[in-house]
């Protein structure tokens, strides 16, 4: 039987750059080729006699915000659709559908409905290193969140566990979030290895998966 692979996508795309500083992170056709390569390579697991077949790739992400809204100091008007973020993701989106055996699937954005002042800024406004006046268009970000996306991918797991789809499941993630959807497929008798992408996962993740397995390139130090 074949092998699953699911990929959150927001995930995949912070760690890029520390994995593959030679890629042009900003190049959509690149990175989705990468995403894909990546994958295929867990079809071809040590100790295996031979190559995996591959059910299906899945990746989860959700659109662009397309909106158009003021800066909240400045009060330039700005559209988001055509910013450099919701171009990329756009464009990514369209390069991976275009690719064997992938399938996209997209939750929401939920629009919190204004900006915020990032972490950073606002520590320093709290301890004094800064004065509210001097805070600027780019000391704020806009407050959406990804929705669904995580339930997706339990609900899809779940899908092709009962179904006997598969006999083994990759997850390319690093969220806690995901452990009951992997509690569930071991206990319906499924193979089931986490790619963090080097990157270190929470310890209750380790007793929930048969295998921890990363088959991008491992970076120099520890990130």
């Amino acid at each position: 039987m074949p092998t699953a692979i699911f990929v959150d996508a927001g995930y995949f795309l912070k760690r890029f750059p520390k994995l593959y500083p030679t890629k042009p992170a900003n190049d959509p056709a690149i990175v989705a080729k990468t995403l894909h390569e990546m994958a295929l390579d867990h079809l071809t697991q040590r100790g295996d006699a031979e190559r995996k077949d591959l059910y299906r790739i899945f990746v989860y992400d959700c659109p662009p915000l397309a909106k158009k809204a003021q800066f909240p100091v400045s009060k330039r008007p700005i559209d988001f659709s055509k910013t450099g973020t919701a171009v990329f993701r756009a464009s990514l989106h369209a390069e991976l559908k275009c690719l064997r055996k992938i399938a996209l699937r997209l939750g929401r954005l939920q629009d919190l409905g204004g900006w915020k002042l990032k972490p950073r800024v606002l520590d320093d406004l709290t301890k004094g290193r800064r004065k509210f006046e001097d805070v600027s268009d780019e000391d704020y970000s806009y407050d959406v969140r990804q929705k669904g996306t995580d339930m997706k991918i339990g609900l899809d797991i779940a899908s092709v566990a009962y179904k006997r789809q598969v006999d083994q499941i990759v997850l390319i993630a690093g969220d806690a979030d995901f452990v009951p959807a992997a509690k569930l497929a071991r206990r319906e008798g499924i193979d089931f290895i986490l790619d963090p992408m080097w990157n270190a996962i929470p310890p209750d993740l380790h007793e929930h998966i048969d295998g921890l397995r990363s088959t991008s390139p491992r970076p120099r130090s520890s990130v």
